[in-house]
């Protein structure tokens, strides 16, 4: 960085660029930085900040000149610069080209079961990757856990309370609100309103009547609105009121009488029903209500490490008890390698209880509902290498899963080379017994149905041929039907957006350019000697 701004300051003096002290003060005025509350400059704040990087007013000012000037050079060597066409189009595509995909999954049982290896063969297998037989770091821990969640009574809260709870964010949580498309017109006065009403009623188009009252389209249009979207909660509910599309009786408004026309009603479409989300609903009231509890129960467990108690002592002392998980690993798994999902906080706690030690008086993981967990290591068991004996038969189940993977690769290069060599994968998938599936509109971009890898082998294939990959479940062989990308449109808010998005970077490639430029010309040469003797490394050799 330091070579980088005496590089600019030599160009800029090169350059004769200068600034006068005025025009800096100026700038530095309109800095938030050095702003008080009321948005002005403001004096004691920016020496202040000044004397804070170790500078005098003067050679602050000296300093922020230097900065200023620096900052007009670079922002001349970018200006007008704008991401090639090119470019743009291609992220474009990248990102809009959709592939119909047939496929279908080669199972394992397709290539039968493997040899049972010898035991020959099962030690040198073991010899050869004996690293991946290793028992991992085990650690025994002691948690209590206090947080609105763990302490909250849900069996204490009404099904009164958590229906009001319900109404209140079901449109939020649980799936789109009703909607209305509307349009209004605002007049004057409610005579005005009524008159209006009534040509309405007797047939009158309303855009028709809007253009009589000379109103702006735009403004009496509202398009698809929830009841929500009402600036005056009256109008909103007189729209909502309506049983099926048509007129309001007016609504007198601070800003005039408003008549409404419901032109077609969206329903409400909701994916959990209330009695679904009870639960969760009066576990939330009841952690809501338990967040006090839970800071007097923080004060009084830490009052009692305090004095040296153990933490199963504390937890009784507060009406709590423990809970023990006698091996836990890095990952958060037990000995049989699966998840402990009653592992309070998770990763965080992990991390916590693997950066500790035996009898360390430990700081608290936070909840995500703003809780606590005290945890204590009561026992390490460190890694080790198993023996042979030790993991025999997963050596064996090893060899038979690399077996069949090997046997089931070379089944599905098999069947891709009858499909690039022009048969059909109905015909393929019926000699198989498999049948054959489509999914369409596929993108570089998340699906549930297919993993990162899987989609990124999809578009490894040019269309009209077939590939194969490692699913789950067996080997997923695939055809690709076709290939389709939007037309191209520079002037699309997609466009420009991707533009936008390209600029930052176009633009910090093109001053790394100019400033290694500037560099060279320079003659700039690091001393490393000296460079490791002002940074002390010299000496730590």
């Amino acid at each position: 960085r330091l070579i980088t701004e005496v590089a600019l300051d030599q160009e800029a003096g090169q350059l004769g660029l200068a600034m006068s002290d005025e025009t800096v003060q100026r700038l530095l005025a309109s800095e938030k930085v050095f702003q008080g509350a009321d948005g002005k400059f403001d004096a004691m704040r920016f020496k202040q900040i000044a004397n804070d990087a170790g500078f005098s007013e003067r050679g602050f000012l000296a300093d922020q000149k230097n900065a200023y000037l620096r900052k007009t050079l670079t922002d001349i060597v970018v200006a007008g610069v704008e991401p090639p066409k090119l470019m743009v189009e291609a992220i474009h595509r990248f990102r809009n080209e959709s592939r119909t995909i047939e496929y279908f999954v080669l199972p394992p049982s397709l290539v039968g079961a493997a040899a049972t290896p010898s035991d020959e063969e099962l030690k040198k297998y073991f010899d050869e990757r004996e690293q991946t037989f290793r028992a991992k770091e085990y650690r025994k821990l002691t948690t209590l856990v206090v947080s609105p969640s763990a302490i909250g009574k849900p069996d204490s809260v009404s099904a009164e309370e958590a229906r009001k709870l319900y109404d209140e964010v079901k449109s939020k949580r649980y799936g789109t609100p009703e909607k209305r498309d509307v349009r209004q017109i605002v007049l004057k006065s409610d005579s005005e309103a009524e008159a209006a009403l009534a040509k309405l009623k007797a047939g009158a188009d309303f855009d028709a009547l809007a253009a009589e009252l000379k109103l702006n389209p735009k403004d009496i249009n509202l398009g698809l609105v929830e009841q929500r979207d009402f600036g005056d909660a009256a109008v909103g509910a007189a729209v909502f009121a309506l049983s099926a599309p048509g007129l309001t009786e007016p609504v007198h408004t601070a800003f005039g009488t408003v008549v409404s026309q419901v032109k077609s009603i969206t329903p409400a479409v909701y994916n959990k029903t209330f009695e679904q989300a009870e639960p969760e609903l009066r576990a939330e009231i009841a952690a809501q209500r338990a967040t006090p509890e839970v800071r007097k129960l923080h004060e009084l467990i830490e009052d009692q490490r305090a004095s040296g108690k153990p933490l199963a002592e504390a937890a009784k002392a507060a009406g709590l008890e423990t809970q023990v998980f006698e091996a836990v690993d890095d990952a958060g798994n037990d000995r049989s390698g699966k998840p402990i999902a009653s592992l309070p906080s998770g990763p965080d706690l992990v991390k916590a209880a693997f950066a500790s030690d035996i009898g360390v008086d430990n700081d608290t993981v936070a909840t995500r509902d703003g809780g606590y967990v005290w945890y204590e290591v009561e026992g390490i068991e460190p890694a080790r290498q198993k023996t042979f004996e030790e993991v025999k038969e997963a050596v064996a189940d090893a060899m038979r899963s690399e077996a069949a993977q090997k046997a089931l690769a070379a089944k599905a290069d098999e069947v891709v080379a009858k499909l690039n060599a022009g048969q059909s994968i109905e015909e393929v998938a019926k000699e198989l017994g498999l049948q054959v599936q489509r999914a369409n509109d596929v993108k570089r971009e998340a699906r549930p149905d297919f993993n990162t890898n899987v989609i990124v082998q999809f578009f490894d294939v040019a269309p009209r041929n077939a590939g194969s990959v490692v699913v789950d479940n067996g080997r997923l062989v695939f055809f690709v039907r076709d290939s389709k990308t939007p037309v191209f449109d520079p002037n699309s808010i997609e466009s420009k957006t991707i533009a936008q998005q390209l600029k930052p970077a176009l633009n910090n490639d093109l001053l790394e350019q100019y400033v290694g430029g500037l560099e060279k010309a320079l003659g700039v040469d690091i001393n490393q000697r000296a460079l490791q003797a002002a940074t002390g490394a010299e000496r730590d050799r």
